[in-house]
């Protein structure tokens, strides 16, 4: 059949299976945006639903949270100049975090490229480093098999973003359209048996075995294979920030974060075990601290998809490239079951010797995110910008299954969660989701609260306001001798009205007593709404390593005064 360009973005949107897509429009993309309209007006049972959000960088985020929560490919429109450019954060955010994401944007016309036409700008250009791949589409007859190719690209391997540029008169112009099934995303690694045998040995001859589960565990879906891995091997399991749920957080094998803000048992326990298994992770700075002295009485044995993370930071003594369920599939074939109990009973004495505490005599981030944890039985999806209030809901929520904990990690993007939320709340209208800001990340992205009004998406947006940017500030108590340059928001904001002003309902929680009536309600509700909590100034995470340090010498409030 004969199609535009713009019909033929929505045809292959739809062999692809997607039901939602989120942006904003303007000039060049216009055809594709009247294509969506005629599209959906045709097929009123059938279409793809269209989020407008508030700014780019919120449909960016709002891609991401849907991928991240569903599993699926997210999918963003935007036109050209500053409409592409605003998603370049976004577009960053989901290649750290391995998000399958497909950036669609449309350009000036092909006779006008290279002229700095009105809001021209070389956008497969600017994205190329933070994308899987970036192009630029300038022939119709290439269009199809460029988009489709994107979203196999993007869920391939290891995923993560890619950008499609196209032109204004591709759009535009006329071309023969064929359907074709989707083709399947490409699997990682070509390990063999004798891999898999070389992993089998190295656990059965450790006896003091550790589990450091990343982020790919959740991508490969290896969440069951993860526990069962824990039980066979009869190892403690510790997770990143982008590894929760993926270990149920109420096993006794489960020793929490790993890392900067990571507990002490898992610190120390990694420090002290003999073998180190690394399921989809990839050593980040903020998890291993001084690269030198970590773990080093262990062999290090590293399962992941991306053959460059493979002794990139830490030096393996093991490793296998491949889709983590698939080969821990082989290697529990195999695996016979071990006993460690000196070890677990060590790692159970860290526990009851170095548990998660806090001031329980007044409102914190701590207290709520365990009253939250309570009223939504450890059920809700929870997203968050990124600071205190990140580590603290990290810490003190309970994940007890994958795809529950959405988050920026590797690029550390404030702003990133309410978008992520929405996204999230769109993609798995089941399940209660509640973004955790900290009150100079909201005031970023609060615009995006227009949008959850604008659709009556029920997200929770809970601002814990400490009226400080506070985690800049509580490195500046600790390491800058209190030297609070430029991170103290005393000014006359008022989260509350703003949330009445962009159509959302808001509360002030101001005490403990507060707190539970305050978040009853807003669960209760079937539209947006925001908790403004306030907390201390100087209310800080720990444990806490500092920046270069070994992790075994993590400290909390309590190594601080002695």
């Amino acid at each position: 059949m004969q199609l535009t360009g713009s019909q033929i973005v929505i045809e292959c949107l739809k062999e692809q299976g997607v039901d939602t897509v989120f942006g904003y429009p303007g000039g060049t993309i216009l055809n594709v945006y009247d294509a969506l309209y005629t599209y959906n007006e045709k097929h009123k049972k059938d279409g793809i639903r269209h989020i407008l959000t508030s700014h780019e960088q919120g449909a960016a985020h709002a891609a991401d949270g849907y991928a991240r929560a569903t599993g699926k490919t997210g999918v963003c429109f935007a036109t050209s100049g500053p409409g592409a450019t605003n998603l370049v954060t976004g577009i960053a955010t989901a290649f750290m975090d391995s998000v399958p994401l497909v950036a669609i944007t449309c350009n000036v016309q092909l006779p006008l490229l290279g002229k700095d036409t009105f809001q021209e700008v070389d956008i497969a250009g600017i994205t190329m480093p933070i994308t899987k791949h970036s192009v630029i589409v300038k022939d119709i007859n290439n269009l199809a098999d460029t988009i489709r190719r994107a979203f196999r690209i993007a869920k391939s391997n290891r995923p993560g973003p890619v950008l499609v540029d196209i032109t204004k008169d591709v759009t535009a112009a006329v071309t023969e359209f064929e359907r074709k099934t989707p083709d399947e995303p490409d699997k990682p690694g070509a390990y063999t048996e004798k891999d898999i045998d070389a992993a089998v040995k190295l656990m059965e001859s450790a006896k003091k075995p550790f589990i450091y589960v990343g982020g790919g565990a959740v991508i490969s879906g290896a969440s069951e294979e993860v526990r069962k891995l824990s039980e066979i091997l009869d190892a403690p399991v510790c997770d990143t920030l982008m590894g929760k749920g993926v270990m149920d957080a109420y096993s006794e094998r489960y020793t929490g974060m790993i890392g900067m803000h990571g507990t002490k048992t898992s610190n120390f326990g990694v420090s002290e075990c003999d073998l180190l298994i690394a399921l989809g992770a990839r050593f980040s700075d903020r998890v291993i601290g001084n690269a030198s002295k970590f773990a080093t009485g262990a062999k290090i044995l590293h399962i992941d998809a991306d053959a460059a993370e493979i002794d990139k930071n830490i030096k393996t003594d093991a490793h296998i490239v491949g889709d983590l369920k698939e080969v821990l599939e082989g290697i529990l074939k195999k695996l016979k079951k071990q006993k460690h109990d000196a070890w677990i009973r060590h790692i159970k004495d860290l526990k009851s010797r170095y548990p998660l505490n806090y001031d329980e005599s007044r409102l914190s981030c701590p207290f709520i995110m365990e009253t939250l944890d309570r009223l939504t039985k450890g059920k809700a999806i929870i997203t968050t910008d990124v600071g205190q209030h990140q580590m603290w809901a990290a810490q003190y929520y309970r994940y007890t299954e994958p795809r529950t904990f959405l988050s920026s990690g590797g690029l550390g993007t404030m702003g990133y969660g309410l978008g992520a939320c929405i996204g999230a709340k769109v993609g798995r209208p089941d399940r209660i989701c509640v973004n955790i800001a900290g009150d100079g990340c909201f005031r970023m992205n609060m615009n995006e609260l227009a949008t959850a009004s604008r659709y009556q998406i029920p997200v929770i947006e809970i601002v814990i306001n400490n009226h400080v940017l506070g985690m800049v500030r509580q490195w500046q108590t600790l390491f800058y001798g209190k030297r609070y340059s430029e991170t103290v928001l005393a000014d006359k904001v008022d989260f509350v009205k703003c949330a009445e002003g962009l159509g959302v309902e808001a509360i002030r929680v101001t005490t403990k007593e507060e707190l539970e009536p305050a978040l009853k309600k807003a669960l209760k509700m079937k539209a947006p709404v925001l908790i403004d909590c306030i907390i201390p100034e100087d209310d800080k995470v720990f444990p806490m390593v500092p920046a270069g340090a070994p992790i075994q010498e993590a400290f909390d409030a309590t190594d601080i005064t002695q």
